[in-house]
């Protein structure tokens, strides 16, 4: 829940942020001086980038969260079987055991989204962040019926 908020205050902060470069962007806009109406007008295009980029955060999170919650009812999460640090860090050689075994399901079953999931959650474990991001996006893509991340058609 934690995240939930701390999220939700990020979001709100950068929003705030947004709307602060855009009324900048206006004033800039009305002093008729070029270089300035230059800097007013890329002022309207920086915030639209960063609401775009927002925007996707939210949603790959929203339905990571929804596919968590559908594995979670069937029981089929990945159970916490890595020792950790004293740090509370997850031990890398037992991370990397899982790992494998994570990956080895995944490309036994390359159409399971629940796979791919758990594939997820091991590149996260091992913190592998790009990898752990396109197995998660490749799991929403299988589990919605969409396209995967490499843009091969998925089976429903």
């Amino acid at each position: 829940m934690g995240g939930k908020i701390t999220y939700a205050f990020l979001s709100t902060a950068l929003i705030v942020v947004f709307a602060v470069v855009v009324l900048q962007g206006v004033l800039l806009l009305r002093t008729g001086e070029p270089a300035a109406m230059g800097m007013g007008a890329v002022a309207f295009v920086l915030p639209c980038v960063g609401a775009w980029f927002l925007w996707h955060n939210t949603r790959f999170a929203r339905n990571a969260n929804r596919l968590a919650r559908e594995l979670e009812a069937e029981g089929g999460l990945p159970e916490e079987d890595a020792s950790r640090t004293p740090g509370g860090r997850i031990d890398r050689a037992a991370a990397d055991e899982i790992f494998a075994r994570r990956k080895r399901e995944a490309e036994a079953s390359p159409d399971d989204w629940r796979c791919w999931f758990r594939l997820a959650v091991a590149y996260h474990d091992a913190r592998d962040t790009p990898r752990a991001r396109k197995a998660m996006q490749r799991a929403i893509a299988l589990h919605d019926g969409g396209s995967a991340p490499d843009g091969r058609k998925t089976a429903a």
